[in-house]
């Protein structure tokens, strides 16, 4: 079969080679699934520069996100069958014509879900709804967010007004204040621009911010923490910058503002079976009812996926770029 491999970590335009390998076997309690669309995340070419939260062993298949048809059953493997539509998150090996995953971790998809947003349902929806619950906010609520045009903050907004809670976007450039507005996300403001800070805090009217979600790191997180009201929290959820948080020891000391992390896969370990079949059945049936509908900006070929990658961190992105077999 035809598989994504990086023999080295660096950067995802000159790692990413195609290369043929063996096609995988499914073992005990696992399912082989033939690729339909796999999205490239951040968090995927993060371990292919090798600076994520784990390492895979060298050389390496790149993915951990996409939907399939079940190709065969492993051993022991009952509730699926070959044919069968599904999804799967936290896989490894994913960017291929075929891929094994276990099978507690496929989820059938409904045939009024389509591929495009099947292939992303549940990495980062599982991680916006669950980030949502962490930040124990309820109707009427206000929190902010920037990197607000990217996957998690669309997210967040759909699952966010489902509960009533009112959201701040935080986004750079003018072209991504018009995608948001389109998008019918708002109030948003645009960081670069004189005044934004002061036109934020009079959006929600007196009411205070009470969390904030930072997505950037550097000073960008300093920003979103100003808004907050005293013994707001701060959650850091990605460094898209690349740049250590830079914090204003005022905001931190006079506000007694609190600063957290997040990380979706830790989370979700941490999470109770049925809890992660309640999160995951929202957002099924937020999808086949058409609530939650996620674009797909550009598909390439896996042997183009070196390409795919550099599409993905260009600016100006309104969707998720993702991979497939054929094209």
């Amino acid at each position: 079969m035809r598989a994504v491999v990086i023999e080295s970590f660096g950067e995802p335009k000159d790692v990413l080679n195609t290369a043929e390998r063996p096609q995988p076997e499914p073992g005990e309690g696992e399912v082989r699934v033939e690729l339909i669309l796999a999205p490239i995340h951040n968090h995927d070419l993060a371990i292919v520069r090798g600076v994520y939260g784990y390492k895979p062993p060298l050389p390496a298949i790149p993915g951990t996100e996409g939907v399939g048809r079940i190709d065969a059953l492993g051993p022991g493997v009952t509730g699926l069958t070959v044919g069968q539509r599904v999804t799967v998150s936290g896989a490894q090996n994913v960017w291929a014509d075929y891929f094994v995953a276990k099978a507690a971790q496929v989820v059938p998809v409904p045939d009024a879900v389509s591929d495009e947003t099947a292939a992303q349902l549940l990495a980062m929806p599982l991680s916006a709804l669950m980030l949502l619950e962490d930040l124990e906010v309820t109707a009427g609520d206000w929190i902010a967010i920037n990197a607000a045009n990217g996957a998690v903050g669309r997210l967040v907004n759909v699952l966010a007004r489902q509960r009533g809670v009112h959201v701040l976007n935080l986004v750079r450039g003018p072209k991504s204040v018009e995608a948001l507005l389109a998008a019918g996300f708002e109030p948003v403001f645009d960081t670069e621009a004189e005044g934004w800070r002061v036109a934020a805090v009079a959006a929600t009217s007196g009411a205070p911010i009470v969390r904030a979600v930072d997505q950037v790191g550097g000073r960008a997180a300093s920003d979103a923490m100003a808004l907050l009201a005293p013994k707001g929290e701060l959650i850091s959820f990605g460094a898209l910058s690349g740049q250590p948080m830079t914090l204003s020891p005022g905001d931190l000391i006079f506000k007694q503002t609190v600063v957290k992390g997040f990380w979706g896969s830790k989370r979700i370990e941490e999470t109770s079976p049925e809890d992660r079949r309640r999160l995951i059945g929202e957002l099924v049936s937020a999808a086949a009812q058409g609530v939650l509908k996620l674009d797909v900006e550009a598909i390439y070929p896996l042997d183009a996926a070196a390409d795919a990658a550099v599409a993905t961190e260009s600016p100006g992105r309104s969707a998720k770029v993702v991979l497939a077999p054929k094209v």
